[in-house]
């Protein structure tokens, strides 16, 4: 029987984890904790199995049943709750991306193992079976030489929560690249095999809410988050780039929100022998260079949640970490750092 802690008992943790948690066995689930007691209150009426709620994550961490802790909070806490958690002996789920910046992720990886303990990060499309997929033909290399990766995630108009949380720097630590560019990039890090980087390049802008009141939208996601009136929007809501690699070359461009109506989210894999687009969360379309068949094949997006807070319990038990592990997750905030810093600088950043 694991038991376990869940800091942090908002949307992510309403709509993924509980459910997911709720129905896994041999999984007691002690306490729920929220700076906003209320939201405690919330989910445990939702899903009784819950034994406890605090708005003191102290009384969590000093437990000493409470096995393991999920950091299921905005991004600006992830750091300091994980080494908190880590120091108390508590192995720690923390949903993506690790935190606001590379040193600090660095650092939550080097005090995961000074203490022994596993070190989970969210990002749960690893576990989608088109992603396996791809990753095992490349590995197989059923693509050739895989040269280059291209990437869109772009939205009209979907600027999440706006002048709350998401859009604001100093707690989310950027704007689309780090809410949707994180679970791309990190696939595409993954399915080359995590390639070493060479050179970046990248141009971030802030354009389309730049006066928050008047932002016109059709729907808002985590509109709950949201504050028209006095809120802040000093992240990125359009970023495109170029990365080198000791493999594959990657381009990619994302928005949360531009003036057009239409929404793309794909990655394309472009070898030598063959390539493939990959539907985000769905279906892989391949190409056979060779025959030049193309062949779709259809993924229903998996419980994504059971399956990596699965994962993450069984590590716990055999002591071999698993691919969303922080030490196999390292590169792709090391990725985002680079590019927030390219653009910052305005110029490419050589390694």
């Amino acid at each position: 029987m694991h038991t376990i802690g869940v800091i942090g008992c908002g949307r992510i943790a309403r709509g993924a984890h509980f459910p997911a948690l709720s129905n896994l066995e041999d999984v007691r689930i002690k306490y729920a904790c929220d700076l906003i007691l209320s939201k405690a209150e919330e989910v445990k009426e939702t899903y009784p199995a819950i034994e406890n709620i605090t708005a003191d994550y102290k009384e969590v961490l000093s437990d000493p049943e409470v096995e393991a802790v999920f950091i299921l909070t905005p991004n600006y806490a992830h750091y300091t709750l994980t080494m908190e958690a880590l120091k108390a002996g508590k192995h720690v789920f923390c949903e993506k991306p690790i935190t606001v910046n590379y040193a600090l992720s660095k650092e939550m990886a080097e005090e995961a193992k000074k203490q022994g303990k596993m070190l989970n990060i969210g990002v749960c499309n690893r576990y989608h079976a088109s992603v396996e997929l791809l990753q095992k033909m490349n590995a197989e290399g059923k693509f050739g030489k895989l040269y280059h990766v291209n990437a869109a995630f772009r939205a009209c108009r979907s600027i999440p929560g706006l002048g709350g949380p998401f859009t604001t720097k100093a707690q989310s630590g950027g704007g689309v690249l780090i809410d949707w560019g994180v679970h791309y990039l990190d696939l595409i890090l993954y399915i080359l095999g995590n390639p070493g980087l060479k050179t970046v390049s990248c141009s971030a802008y802030s354009e389309m809410a730049k006066d928050v009141k008047s932002y016109k939208f059709d729907g808002m996601w985590a509109q709950e988050t949201a504050d028209f009136e006095n809120g802040t929007f000093d992240v990125d809501d359009y970023i495109v780039g170029h990365v080198r690699t000791e493999g594959a070359s990657i381009s990619f461009n994302g928005a949360w929100a531009q003036n057009l109506d239409i929404d793309e989210r794909y990655i394309d894999f472009l070898g030598d022998k063959g390539g493939a687009r990959l539907s985000y969360c769905g279906q892989v379309h391949l190409f056979d260079g060779e025959t030049l068949t193309p062949t779709d094949t259809d993924h229903e997006c998996p419980d994504f949640y059971t399956l990596e807070d699965k994962n993450f319990l069984q590590s716990i038990e055999t002591g071999v970490k698993d691919k969303n592990n922080i030490d196999n997750v390292l590169e792709s905030a090391l990725l985002l750092d680079l590019l927030y810093q390219s653009a910052e600088k305005q110029e490419e950043i050589k390694l």
